[in-house]
């Protein structure tokens, strides 16, 4: 019997690769123009980190999440909560009070896997620590926009705002009451999440939840009043940059910690699963977390839904090559070749050649396979005789070059020459 990848996990082959290369390429180009530095961080965390973060009611936490109870350790379901336990543990606010940070990797979440949701998935998540104002959001959503328009991704922006605590209470209240006159017509986990988590029922895509919502009310209008001014200011600032967006009152975010603005990045492209990428504020989790009373807001964008748009929308990537393919034909041949081939990656260059003694045409096929910019062939009469041929694999013109006994200098020449005509 053969061993399969277990369901829900996937493995990213050679040809696709090139796809995740070239988007995590551009992203951290875009991040580093921001001013976010990377960190690196671990896939296990202390289960009680996103108990508290996360929220014990949510889905991730009560339903989703790879915990080895009995070592009381859980597989990452999401980014920002292993990001702000680095950042309190290592007091980076100490060293600038405004931090900018991303991270790229796997999350892990035990649900049933779908097109371009997977078990083991991938994100690219950004966060900004240490500033409050609304200007900071709009950046962060232009940062979002940018990556998608290079990646060459069409999606819609959606905006809204979630309030604070001092505001978001009231709101609750208005809604629980509305809500339980239709508990009856609400699916079971709508009519769970009424006592532990009532703003998840606005964003279920249960079509007869949402029929029931659409008369619910809206936290917008139950904003105090530095909550709306803030909002209000988002939305200016996202009109000086040119970024078109529109305001989605059921927009709720599936994690305990957010405030005042959240946004999603949305697709028409890929069925039901619409959002690609989305984020928020979290201006009291740092403090929850043990950490000093700072602000915080980031987003995350989700790899496999990124790299199912490019395939569709047929992104031009650049393909593998070789700067240069050294052809041997005979046994002194080919050990003079595997020396140069050697120093010339010591130089920075992609040379390949092939180890099975196969013919020249069979050689040349495989020099066109890699990519190569050009092609030295050497025999073993070539050797005796110090001369090389070299082909220029575009123009197809060949000339004969200088072999020199040692192929550390035969290297230098080569490396000068390709580099020239790259």
């Amino acid at each position: 019997m053969k061993i399969r990848a277990i369901n829900g996990f996937k493995d990213i082959l050679p040809d696709e690769a090139l796809r995740w290369q070239y988007m995590e390429k551009v992203a951290r180009d875009i991040f580093e123009r921001f001013g976010a530095r990377e960190i690196r961080l671990p896939i296990l965390e202390k289960t009680e980190l996103f108990a508290r973060s996360i929220g014990e009611a949510t889905d991730i936490v009560e339903k989703e999440m790879y915990t080895f109870a009995d070592k009381g350790i859980t597989m990452r379901p999401e980014g920002t909560a292993s990001l702000l336990r680095a950042f309190i543990e290592h007091g980076l606010h100490v060293q600038q009070p405004v931090q900018r940070l991303y991270t790229i990797g796997p999350m892990f979440r035990h649900e049933r896997p779908q097109k371009g949701r997977l078990r083991q998935f991938h994100q690219m998540d950004v966060e900004v620590i240490g500033a409050s104002e609304p200007q900071v959001d709009a950046e962060l959503m232009a940062m979002g926009r940018m990556l998608l328009d290079e990646l060459g991704i069409t999606a819609s922006l959606e905006i809204n705002s979630l309030g604070c605590p001092d505001c978001r209470p009231g709101f609750r209240r208005r809604l629980v009451s509305f809500l339980e006159e239709r508990r009856d017509q609400l699916c079971r986990d709508c009519s769970r999440r009424m006592d532990t988590n009532p703003l998840r029922v606005l964003d279920c895509k249960n079509p007869g939840c949402r029929e029931q919502v659409q008369e619910a009310p809206s936290i917008l209008d139950a904003l105090c009043g530095p909550c709306d001014g803030h909002f209000a200011e988002v939305r200016r600032c996202l009109d000086s940059l040119a970024i078109d967006h529109r305001v989605n009152r059921f927009m709720v975010r599936g994690l305990d910690y957010y405030t005042r603005t959240t946004f999603e990045f949305i697709t028409g492209d890929l069925g039901a699963q619409a959002a690609i990428g989305a984020g928020g504020r979290y201006d009291g989790l740092i403090e929850q977390l043990g950490g000093p009373p700072l602000p915080g807001i980031g987003f995350a964008m989700g790899m496999e839904r990124i790299a199912l748009l490019m395939a569709q929308q047929e992104t031009s990537l650049p393909g593998p090559h070789a700067d240069i393919f050294v052809a041997a034909l005979g046994e002194a041949a080919a050990a003079y070749a595997f020396g140069l081939v050697h120093q010339l990656r010591r130089m920075g260059l992609k040379a390949a050649m092939d180890h099975s003694g196969r013919s020249l045409k069979a050689q040349m096929k495989q020099a066109g396979r890699t990519g190569a910019a050009f092609t030295l062939i050497i025999g073993d009469n070539e050797l005796e005789r110090g001369k090389a041929t070299l082909r220029n694999m575009e123009t197809r013109e060949q000339e004969s070059v200088p072999l020199l006994a040692d192929a550390t200098e035969q290297a230098h020449s080569l490396a000068s020459r390709v580099r020239e005509n790259s």
